[in-house]
């Protein structure tokens, strides 16, 4: 039986914690910032946690599952 390979795109996005929780970054801090405020931008800046709905598909993504 072959290797279960990695989804290239979810390891580059995407850490686990220690806990078991998953680690991913804000949308929309890339370009067009001048419009947005502060405050705005630096709530983008801080790491988010995946929601239990979405954890199973990135986990079978990152071949842990």
């Amino acid at each position: 039986m072959p290797k279960m390979k990695t989804k290239s795109s979810a390891k580059k996005r995407f850490k686990v914690t220690g806990t078991g929780k998953i680690k991913r970054k804000h949308a929309f801090k890339s370009h067009i910032l001048t419009k947005k405020s502060k405050k705005r931008k630096l709530k983008l800046t801080h790491d988010g946690l995946v929601h239990k709905s979405d954890k199973s598909n990135i986990m079978q993504q990152l071949s842990l599952k």
